[in-house]
């Protein structure tokens, strides 16, 4: 299993407030993308010049929730890994697939939630 990036995520209601703490700490957005899962879930890839980066994404959650992204080249493989260790897919194998990526949420047997994704580059669609 590659993976390609390891960072926090944070799921907010509200997630400017969220970015914009951020900015003021240095990081600046890199990166949006809106509509993903049915149109209501936009996403900010933000990025400290110290080369930390930090995502951001909206969703309908009580509470803001931390987890940890992790990037990886090859999902698939990636996905069936992480079940065979003791993973559950907390979408019930729902995988959000944009085209350009495809994402799930898994939770780790110790209850820790993990945003297990891949970004499809051009070489892969081939």
């Amino acid at each position: 299993m590659k993976i390609t990036a390891f960072n926090p995520l944070i799921i907010a209601k509200d997630p400017e407030k969220t970015v914009k703490l951020f900015e003021e700490l240095g990081f600046e957005r890199k990166h949006n993308k809106t509509g993903i899962h049915d149109g209501t879930v936009s996403a900010f890839d933000l990025k400290h010049p110290d080369g930390y980066r930090i995502d951001i994404v909206n969703a309908p959650v009580p509470q803001d929730i931390t987890t940890i992204r992790i990037s990886v080249r090859d999902f698939e493989e990636a996905y069936k890994f992480l079940l065979e260790k003791g993973f559950k897919d907390i979408n019930n194998g729902q995988i959000t697939d944009t085209g350009t990526s495809k994402a799930t949420m898994l939770a780790a047997p110790s209850g820790f939630l993990f945003s297990l994704s891949q970004h499809i580059r051009e070489e892969d669609k081939q």
